[in-house]
């Protein structure tokens, strides 16, 4: 009696278990396949806490003046990062532009290629002269670099951070879109859209609740190396003095005014340097490694 009811219990116990270790199941068998992937996702991890919680923790106001000497190197007695021209704390300075550069990258890329992704869709399924609409349009944004066309679009819009997110999410609209409609037009011939078709199925319905988790792979792939390539737009046009005005920190921005500086106060133009590096180098290799596992033509290869 007593056996038969603990069996049972055992079975719920290891039921439960098997859920909710699952997840940490399948990011250990990720690091293990791909430990540079699984350092990329660490480094993110660390940037995405930075820019969560540097704010609050920075030592000093980003924008105070003359808080220490000009140009003191870094130190752990003083400032541990050392402070720029004007005196300001180089550390609170980079811990406050991380906010605006995950920020800016993250959502420049995820609205950008999710536009993307939905014209992708449409246009794959539907076919016709939507198809070609959109394939013109997109073939219009593809037709400019994209810090050419988010430096034009700034210069239409003015410099804010709203606009700054809207002029690196328009170029990334091409890329998208062309990833899901390839994933469309091999989708949509498969018998399980045929049979949701036949019994009567709407075209939305199919199309997002069918097609469009085949599509997740790919877009996630794209969206993980886009990000990287926002952060260093950002920094591209805050170096340029195009993107968020002064004093609001960025790192681009502290570049642009560092770069006078290198040979007398090179930290000042090297910190937030490695900071954009780290960001985008682990963002690129994320994206490749997710590309080797999700790829159900790679996963063979050693």
């Amino acid at each position: 009696m007593s056996s038969s009811s603990a069996t049972p219990a055992i079975l719920i116990k290891d039921a439960t278990t098997g859920r909710w270790s699952r997840p940490f199941i399948g990011l250990a068998r990720f690091g293990r396949r791909s430990p540079l992937g699984a350092l990329g996702a660490t480094i993110i991890l660390a940037l995405v806490l930075m820019a969560i919680i540097g704010p609050f923790v920075a030592p000093y106001d980003p924008t105070e003046l003359g808080v220490s000497p000009k140009y003191q190197s870094p130190s752990f007695s003083g400032n541990l990062l050392g402070t720029d021209q004007l005196g300001r704390d180089v550390l609170s300075r980079v811990l406050h532009g991380a906010w605006i550069s995950m920020l800016v990258g993250v959502v420049a890329s995820t609205s950008g290629t999710l536009i993307g992704a939905t014209m992708g869709l449409a246009s794959g399924y539907l076919g016709g002269k939507i198809d070609l609409l959109i394939q013109r349009i997109v073939d219009i944004l593809m037709a400019f670099p994209v810090l050419i066309l988010a430096m034009a679009l700034l210069a239409a819009l003015g410099p804010s951070l709203t606009t700054l997110i809207i002029a690196i999410a328009v170029p990334f609209i091409p890329y998208g879109a062309r990833v899901v409609r390839a994933s469309t037009l091999v989708i949509r011939e498969s018998q399980y859209v045929e049979a949701a078709r036949a019994i009567g199925a709407s075209d939305l319905r199919i199309m997002f609740y069918h097609i469009a988790p085949g599509c997740f792979a790919p877009y996630v792939v794209v969206l993980t190396g886009l990000i990287g390539v926002a952060i260093i737009t950002e920094a591209a046009l805050g170096f340029l003095g195009l993107g968020i005005p002064p004093p609001t920190p960025t790192w681009g921005e502290m570049l642009s005014n560092a770069l006078a500086l290198l040979w007398f106060a090179p930290h000042v133009a090297i910190i937030p340097g490695v900071f954009i590096f780290l960001a985008v180098f682990s963002f690129s290799v994320l994206g490749d490694s997710l590309r080797d596992v999700l790829d159900p033509r790679l996963r063979g290869r050693g």
